[in-house]
């Protein structure tokens, strides 16, 4: 079991979602049970596409960018798959749009 998380701009976490979706992976999943995917927005420090974007936080003392961080267990023979979706739909045209991490999980088991 891996999990993928994954650090994008507010603006593109719809597109994302729907891709994700959409995917051969995600229905793999669903057939087993309910697919795993769990969202956050978060402040970050992704450089902001305009002034929308582009906050300064008090309680950090510094600029800061909503972002929103997803989090999704799948199998190893969909991490391709899943991360290219995030990657494609994910993009803002600058050279940093975010960030994908790929883990390995121990054990995961769902609460019944």
């Amino acid at each position: 079991m891996k999990e993928i998380k994954a650090y994008i701009h507010a603006h593109r976490v719809g597109a994302v979602i729907a891709a994700l979706k959409a995917s051969a992976a995600w229905a793999a999943a669903a057939d087993k049970g309910v697919p795993n995917l769990a969202v956050y927005l978060v402040k970050g420090t992704l450089l902001p596409l305009d002034e929308w974007e582009r906050q300064y936080s008090v309680e950090l003392g510094d600029e800061v960018v909503n972002e929103y961080k997803l989090e999704l267990l799948c199998e190893g023979e969909h991490v391709d798959e899943l991360v290219g979706l995030i990657r494609q739909h994910g993009r803002t045209g600058q050279r940093m749009a975010g960030w994908v991490y790929v883990t390995e999980v121990e054990q995961a088991s769902p609460i019944a």
